[in-house]
């Protein structure tokens, strides 16, 4: 209900959207109209981007006023911390002078210790140029002071008026102090400022006001900027007054005046004092300073600065030096005036590209509406074409693939029975020739349906029981004879974790070991192929891989790849990765994985990339030499994906390949009670009953392939210890712990040393005369070793038995040499031998419109004794299998004109359903489907429509006597 609302709505919004833009973009709306609109647009944007412009000006220009704030307060700030500081320890020096000097009889003070500890003491006063000590002399006390001190009294005015240089000032030249009320001579100075030492501070206008408010408020004050004698700078003198006694701070003016015995000034070096202060800061040369006294606001006097033109921007900062009298200022402003402000011109400009381009892009969005959906009416014509074309490619696949395997069903079929026909030796060679051709071909057409399915998504896998070794020897089979004629090396192997009986799709796996293997023995001529199965946890857990990098250490002593290169990334490992699943509590799935390793070629380091790819090989020079589509490692990546799994490869060219993949399946041994499908078709079961308890001796110098022999030997039910040379299997044999019935020695160690071997061949016969151990050779090739023949019973030469080693091969092998034959091998003979005598009195019918696939049919079966009967259409097979009939079975063509199989088969399922509602007698005649047509969907329509097999085209005739003698032994 809701999906429904929702594609309504969905639908409805959709046709207002597209009649809204078709609206827009059509005729009917003016061109003037929309040019208009864009005209209004980039007018709005313009004052827009104008006020922008104006806004972020004015923000940089608050900010800038900020800044300029910031650091002349700062320096403020410093110039009268810093100044503070010198008062401080000034008025520390009136306490000392009042302590030591007017307080001791006598004095503890003189003018040498003064100026000593004033030097020394300098670096507590760094702003200050000097300090000085004035006592307070009253007029009927100044004859006997200037006899004690024995200087007259100087007078300060001439100074002020007539002011000197630094070389022609002299104290001596000064005027004695006119006579009037009290004096207050300079009697202690810094050795800097000594040239004041007499000089009367209340003669001068600005130093006696400056001493009268000191003595009156008893705080520090300043005179007003003044320039200073000797050094002729610009300065100001901080003065305190030193009392006799302690004062309270209630005291009034009388008190204090009446209790001054002194004053005591330091000078400041106004220009030295802000100059040093801000050489401190690192911004010193961006910023004007300039200092002023503002006492008198209307006539300033500027203390430090200079008249340099800067910024037009200016910030006032208050001073407080600790005089309430005395106003002083600091101002600042920026020594270069503000750079040009390209971030907001930037900013501006952009903003106004951009609406200027969004205005373009609407207006020719509007302009382009009528095309752009008029393109998209022609790309939903294109679109349904494509569709209609894919389907074709999918119709034409399947049409071509039928139509191909029909005259190769019947390629196939005639070869097969001119086979059975009187042939002499080049005949037989040219007919086998042509039939291994004709299943290339059809090997080649199953690929390409493969890879058809898996694009399309029609591939699915089955899940039967089968056994996983038993596949594996069947494709070593396949490849023995390539391998023997190359001398190559093969060998399987698969860990004793594995489970015996797995669920799974066994075709598809096998085709995976095929298609890895076939490129391995293309591209391999010399060392070895190597196919191990292991549990993922197996090499998860105690990361043991049977092949090693190291050649000492391989199968055939050749180097290979580093196998664990090949799984390298896989999910499987990591604890994030599928591997979390297959736990402990989930022992029903099993995680495999499958190693190819070879010696060959290895692969060209810049088609690596590229080697999943369908139709692509590794180089064109050896597409030419080994031959080949390139797609059977595609198809192999995707059937590996369709079995959760995963594939990679690690190679080195001229040193060989590996190939790794992994596969999940279920265990066989836990579900085959509940499996639907219990039968194992066509698996092979090695152990031999008669072969259990016995023991067997393996020689190999190699241990991986003396482990390949003992998996082998094991299958057969024999215990088997494994050494490395003819001595230590000597003194194993000698031993007697237990009684070795089988040698078996790898003709790397047998051929090396004949005097060896031969030594080694008569000490066995003298363990038990009386039935010594079988000897067997174990071979790469026929060719390869000087002896190749078979000896059963001889005791001169040991039996040869060729690799690649299978339980089946290996045991007929045992069972020739040591003259014993499985009961269970008789049983099967005999109970083979009825299962040919079944087809014998039986009659089938066959339905083909093909001739020649009828005579192909007719001629397998017929060759087992049944009688057959051919028609050429579904009408003919209604008719033959109306009831009653003497039919037993059917194979019935799928694709047939005027009615196909599928339509016949319905109508004899509904002619049996109605003759079963009338008589007792229960009719059901086994239909096979026969078709060239093997997509998956055919095979579930074959079954749905009520047919009980499939055999696809091109088929042998054994494949036909198999499906139909499952419906005679079940009866």
């Amino acid at each position: 209900m809701w999906l429904k609302w929702w594609e309504k709505i969905s639908g409805n919004g959709y046709k207002i959207n597209r009649q809204y833009y078709q609206y827009i973009g059509s005729k009917r709306v003016k061109r003037e109209f929309w040019r208009r609109l864009l005209l209004t647009w980039v007018l709005g944007w313009t004052v827009v981007s104008l006020w922008i412009f104006c806004f972020m000006s004015l923000q940089a220009t608050e900010k800038r006023k900020e800044t300029l704030a910031s650091m002349c307060d700062e320096r403020a700030r410093i110039v009268q911390d810093q100044f503070n500081v010198s008062m401080n320890h000034i008025q520390a020096m009136s306490i000392l002078i009042s302590t030591f000097h007017h307080s001791k009889s006598p004095s503890a003070i003189d003018q040498r210790t003064f100026a000593s500890y004033t030097e020394r003491t300098a670096f507590e006063r760094p702003l200050t140029s000097g300090v000085a000590y004035a006592v307070r002399v009253l007029h009927y006390e100044r004859e006997q002071f200037e006899k004690q001190q024995g200087w007259v009294i100087k007078r300060m005015d001439t100074l002020e008026q007539n002011p000197v240089h630094k070389d022609d000032y002299d104290t001596e030249a000064l005027e004695p102090s006119p006579i009037q009320e009290e004096y207050a001579p300079v009697i202690f100075a810094q050795d800097t400022i000594s040239h004041v030492i007499s000089v009367d501070v209340l003669s001068g206008k600005e130093d006696r006001d400056n001493v009268l408010r000191a003595r009156e408020s008893g705080k520090g004050v300043l005179t007003a900027p003044f320039r200073l004698l000797k050094s002729n700078r610009l300065g100001v003198i901080l003065t305190f007054a030193v009392y006799k006694r302690y004062l309270p701070s209630n005291a009034t003016p009388n008190e204090r005046i009446q209790a001054t015995n002194g004053y005591i000034g330091g000078v400041f070096d106004v220009e030295s004092l802000v100059e040093k202060l801000l050489e401190q800061l690192a911004s010193k040369q961006s910023v004007i300073v300039n200092v002023y006294d503002t006492t008198n606001h209307t006539h300033p006097i500027a203390m430090y600065g200079s008249n340099i033109t800067g910024d037009v921007f200016n910030h006032v900062s208050t001073l407080n030096f600790g005089d309430p009298f005395r106003k002083h200022e600091m101002h600042c402003r920026f020594k270069h005036k503000p750079p040009w402000p390209w971030v907001v011109i930037t900013t501006s400009i952009g903003i106004l590209v951009i609406a200027l381009l969004v205005g373009h892009i609407f207006y020719a969005t509007v302009n382009r509406i009528a095309t752009v959906e008029e393109d998209c009416r022609e790309m939903m014509e294109l679109t349904k074409r494509a569709e209609a074309a894919d389907v074709a490619k999918s119709q034409f696949l399947a049409t071509v693939s039928h139509e191909i395997r029909t005259p190769m069903n019947g390629v196939l079929g005639m070869m097969h029975m001119l086979m059975d026909t009187d042939l002499d030796v080049t005949q037989q060679e040219y007919v086998r020739t042509a039939q291994e051709s004709g299943k290339a071909l059809v090997s080649l057409i199953n690929e390409v349906l493969d890879q058809a399915k898996i694009e399309f998504g029609k591939l699915e896998l089955e899940k039967v029981l089968f056994d996983i070794r038993s596949i594996l020897d069947d494709v070593l089979l396949l490849f023995s004879d390539k391998s023997q004629g190359k001398g190559v090396e093969l060998a399987a192997y698969v860990s004793d974790h594995v489970p015996k009986l797995l669920i799974g799709d066994p075709g598809r796996f096998r085709q995976i070991i095929t298609n890895l293997m076939g490129n391995s023995i293309k591209f391999t001529d010399k060392g070895h192929i190597f196919v191990t199965i292991h549990l993922v946890e197996e090499i998860v857990h105690s990361i043991e891989v049977d092949n090693e990098s190291n050649p000492e250490n391989t199968l055939s002593g050749f180097p290979v790849t580093n196998s664990c290169l090949s799984w390298k990334g896989f999910k499987a490992f990591s604890q994030e990765g599928p591997l979390g699943s297959f736990s402990s509590t989930s022992t029903d799935l099993i995680n495999l994985i499958v190693s190819v390793e070879d010696t060959g070629d290895g692969i060209p380091r810049e088609s690596q990339p590229l080697i999943f790819t369908p139709f692509m090989q590794a180089g064109s020079s050896i597409s030419r030499k080994h031959g080949g589509t390139g797609i059977g490692l595609s198809i192999s990546k995707c059937l590996v994906g369709l079995m959760k799994g995963e594939i990679g490869f690690a190679s080195e060219p001229k040193t060989g390949s590996t190939f790794t993949f992994t596969a999940v399946f279920t265990n066989g041994l836990l579900s085959s009670n509940e499996s639907k499908t219990p039968q194992i078709n066509n698996q092979s079961q090695p152990a031999s009953s008669e072969f259990e308890g016995m023991n067997a001796l393996v020689i190999d110098p190699r241990p991986i392939r003396g482990k390949v022999s003992q998996y082998h030997i094991q299958r057969l039910g024999i215990h088997v210890e494994t050494v490395s040379d003819l001595n230590q299997g000597l003194s194993t044999i000698n031993k007697g712990n237990a009684v070795i019935n089988i040698v078996l020695i790898d003709q790397e160690v047998w051929y090396r040393d004949s005097s060896m071997s031969s030594h080694f061949f008569n000490s066995t016969r003298k363990v038990d005369p009386g039935l010594p151990p079988k000897l067997f050779i174990l071979v790469n090739s026929s060719s390869s070793s000087p002896k190749t023949s078979s000896v059963t019973s001889d005791v001169d030469n040991p039996t040869i038995i060729t690799k690649p080693l299978r339980a089946s091969m290996l045991a007929a092998s045992l069972q020739r040499a040591m003259n014993v034959r499985d009961k269970r091998t008789l049983n099967r003979d005999l109970h083979n031998l009825s299962l040919s005598h079944l087809l014998v009195g039986r009659k089938i019918l066959i339905v083909d419109d093909n001739g020649v696939n009828r005579a192909v049919a007719a001629g397998a079966l017929k060759k087992y004794g049944a009688e057959v009967v051919c028609v050429s259409s579904g009408k003919d097979a209604i008719s033959s299998l109306k009831p009653p009939h003497q039919f037993d079975a059917c194979f019935m063509d799928i694709q047939m004109p005027e009615m196909d199989g599928f339509e016949a088969t319905k109508r004899i399922r509904e002619m049996e359903h109605n003759e079963n509602m009338e008589v007792s007698i229960k009719w059901h005649v086994p239909i096979l489907a026969m078709t060239a047509d093997v997509i998956q969907a055919t095979h579930e329509e074959c079954l749905r429509c009520g047919m009980d097999g499939y055999v696809s085209k091109p088929f042998e005739a054994e494949q036909l006597y198999r499906e139909v003698c499952r419906f005679f032994l079940a009866s």
